[in-house]
This record gives structure tokens, sequence and C-alpha cells, in this order.
């Protein structure tokens, strides 16, 4: 299993991955994505929007991050999105509670303590309100990571959502909200599209888009922050039709994380015991990060929740009427809900790979990132073999006749070996290298990445052969 830390150095030296406003010490909890970086996070979007929208019944929406104030009050946040907090009085230090509990759950595990790992982990699946959580770390003697001590505070509540004004003025008339989800942009706007687009049940609709939450403790790099992307799609359907679009809704999911190369043992499903309060089933597709296992994508069946919520605070009806029959209903909901960021991390770390390598008659490491052909940020690097006899100028001119189909690279520093490992670092798949054969009949080589081994083809079939290999 490969370190965060590694992950983390990669992603910097490579331009994958910065901390944000890193010159005046960073901001914590928000990260820049840089020039491969953005790549990488666009292909992920791009293969997410092809997937879910490029049918019959799908459609996407991409609603303002700023919402009416009483979206939230509809949808719970304001009166329910907080987590529970618990303070320090030697280190000062903040700590979320539950997650403060999971973590000792995890070191006791770590030291085969495996019964008293279970007894810990069973009261706090159990746990309701603040004072049991305080009660755990208390009765178990669970220490601050900082100090080693155990002078806590009570546990409270904590409210996640980040609040600002519209208008000149600061006062409460004017108070809204960063979205803390993109979901309730698609419900606010049900009607909306399905009058617009003439769809009925069953069909969705998705967005991918920002959502801000004020974490109490950020952590394991890009996996908890405070502004994250979400890529969701609400599937709205006739009541007592939610189990069978769930399991539907689940395969198609863990299928495209499959198809996208992630290897299946880095992945398993996580069923939720205890439902978020609009749910009647709801799974996790968690991957196995270099901390362990943790959430990439939900799978929740919502029922009417939200749309009769939204009917109830904003006086709008939220119904689908079949004008055949006359039936009329309010649509359940089977929401899927995975993160950019998280998912970019999870392909990351699936991706990176070290072999021992024979160079020169000597062994040396090869580090390369195996990222599937259509995620890698960069698709194709074309080489000019030395710098002379006019091979830059014929190796240039690939390049720029293959800028129209693929992001492609252009190096000319170092030596061939030198070019190629460059490549494998950050995941281009191919590489062509211009040679002097190349001038006299207009072929070159092209390498694979993974097997490096090279094919030698006509410079007019450099864009059939990628293709046929990423498709």
């Amino acid at each position: 299993m490969v370190k965060l830390d590694t992950i983390i150095s990669l992603a910097k030296r490579r331009g994958f991955v910065f901390q944000s406003s890193e010159i005046y010490g960073g901001l914590n909890g928000f990260w820049d994505y840089g020039p491969l970086g953005v790549e990488l996070l666009n292909n992920i979007k791009q293969s997410w929007w092809k997937e879910m929208t490029y049918r019959d019944n799908i459609v996407g929406v991409d609603a303002s991050i700023i919402m009416h104030p009483k979206t939230w009050v509809a949808s719970g946040h304001v009166a329910q999105f907080s987590d529970p907090m618990i303070d320090n009085k030697t280190s000062k230090a903040r700590y979320r509670a539950d997650n403060l509990i999971e973590e000792f759950i995890q070191k006791l595990k770590n030291k085969n303590k495996t019964e008293l790992a279970a007894e810990i982990e069973e009261k706090l699946e159990h746990a309701q309100v603040n004072e049991d959580y305080y009660n755990i770390i208390l009765n178990y003697g669970i220490t601050c990571p900082v100090s080693g001590s155990t002078d806590w505070t009570e546990v409270r509540n904590f409210n996640l959502m980040f609040k600002t004004f519209v208008g000149p003025v600061e006062d409460e008339s004017g108070t809204v909200f960063l979205r803390p989800e993109s979901a309730q942009g698609i419900f606010v706007n049900f009607k909306n599209v399905m009058d617009s687009s003439r769809m009925k049940p069953p069909f969705g609709i998705a967005q991918i888009g920002k959502a801000f939450r004020n974490e109490i403790n950020t952590k394991n790099f890009l996996f908890r922050t405070r502004e994250f992307e979400q890529m969701e799609m609400q599937f709205f359907i006739k009541p007592g039709a939610e189990k069978e679009w769930f399991e539907y809704w689940k395969e198609q999911r863990w299928n495209w994380y499959l198809s996208m190369g992630m290897k299946e043992s880095s992945l398993k499903w996580k069923v939720h015991e205890k439902l978020a309060h609009y749910a009647n089933y709801a799974v996790d597709i968690e991957f196995e990060f270099p901390f362990g296992f943790g959430e990439i994508e939900g799978i929740h069946s919502r029922t009417d929740f939200d749309l009769t919520s939204h009917t109830n605070h904003s006086g709008k009806k939220m119904e689908y009427v079949d004008t055949v029959n006359q039936d009329r209903y309010i649509p359940y909901v089977v929401e899927t809900s995975g993160g950019v960021s998280r998912s970019f991390m999870a392909f990351l770390c699936n991706a990176y790979d070290e072999e021992k390598i024979l160079e020169n008659g000597k062994e040396d490491t090869r580090v390369v990132m195996r990222f599937n052909p259509k995620l890698a940020p960069i698709t194709l690097a074309v080489f000019p073999l030395v710098n002379k006899d006019g091979m830059p100028e014929y190796a240039h001119q690939i390049y720029k006749d293959m800028q129209k189909f693929f992001r492609v690279q252009y190096d000319t520093s170092g030596a061939i070996g030198r070019r190629y490992r460059r490549q494998d670092e950050v995941g281009t798949p191919f590489c062509v290298t211009v040679d002097g054969q190349s001038l006299e009949d207009h072929t070159v080589t092209i390498r694979n990445r993974d097997s490096m081994l090279q094919d030698r083809i006509s410079v007019s079939k450099i864009r059939e052969y990628i293709q046929e290999k990423m498709y």
C-alpha cells in the first residue's frame, strides 16, 4: 500500500495539487489543482457526465451556489446540519467527537485489541446525542492526539454551513449560506426541468458543482476539505419502485469505477445501519486509501422527503401528474452522490505503482501512474530522439497535429530514457519517438506505458492507434 506522504509529494512535484495560498502559509482544508491536476479532474468529470447523462432519461442542470435561505430550512440543514464538536482544554485543539472515537478504535485494532474495539464500535453505532459521545470519550480514557490529555470540554453541536450576506448591509435579513451540498439545487428545479424537458418518471437530473462545509477538522489530504466538488444525480421514480432502482444504480455506479481502472480489491460496500432521517436505503462505495477505507460515493433512497419538504415550505406543488390516467404523486428519489476530489484522490492512489526494472544492466525502480487512458492528464508525449538532423521539426509537427485530438506534451530535454520516466510518473499512456528512420519512411515508434513495449507505425496511423487502445 502506497503511503499518503508519497502521494502528496508526487502531487505537488508533478503539478497535480498544491496547497491553496501556499506562499502565505496555506489555508487549512483548501487545495488548488495544478496543470496536470486540472486535466485529471476534468477527465473524471467528463467521464462521469457522459456515463450519467448520455441516456434517454437523464438531463443536467447547473444550479447557483448561493440559494434562497429558506432552501436550507426546508432541507433540514439549518436545524440539523451539525457535527458533534469537542475541545481539549490543554492543547486547545478541536475535534469531531465521532472521528476522535473512530481513530481510537482503529488504534485498538492495530494493536489487536479487537474485543475492546468492537465494544466501543457498538456504542458509537448507537450514539444518539452529544452526551453519548462524551461518555464514550471519558469512560474509555480517549486522549488528545496533540497533548495526550483527557481534559475535555463537553460535546456540543457545530453547524457546518458557511454563512455570508447578500446586499450592502450585514444583518440577519441578508443572511445566506454557501451551499453545503448540490442536491437541493436539483430538487428546487424539479418542476422546471420536468416541464421544460417534457420528462416523466422515471427520470434523473444530474449536476456537477462546488459545495462548502466548515469542517471542524480537515484531514487526509483531499479526503476531507472545506471546499469540494460533487457529482450528483437525483433519479425521480414512482413510490414503491425505489428498491428496484436502488439496486440498479448500485450496480451502475460500482461498474463505472471498475471501467475507469479502479481495482475491485480496493473497493467495498458499506451498508448504512443507522439511516439519515430522509432515507429508507443507503450504501456507500468505499475505497482503500493509505489511511484505510473511506467513502467515495453514496447511493441513497431518499423517499419523498425533499420534494415534500420543499412543497410545504414554498407552497409550490412538487408533484407529477399523469394526464392519461390522472395518477398524481410526489416522486420518490434515488440519489447517487460522489465526491470529485475524493474520486481524484482515489484514482491517484489506485494508479500509483513502483516496479523493479533493468536499465543498462542495472536494477532500478520505475514509478508509474497507471491511469486509465481516458483519465490520464496527458494522452500522448512526442519526442525527437536527438535535437538535430531535422528530427525536432518533424516531431514538433506531429505534436501540433495530435493536439487537435488529444492532450499532448512535447519534450526535448534529456536522454530518451529520462523522458520516458517523466511521462511514466504522470501516467502518460503513449509516447511517440521520432528518429532518423522517421524522416525516410514516415514511421515512428510508439511506446506503451504499462508494458514498455514499442510498435513501429506510420505517422498517419498514430491517432487511429491511440483511439483503438483507449476505446
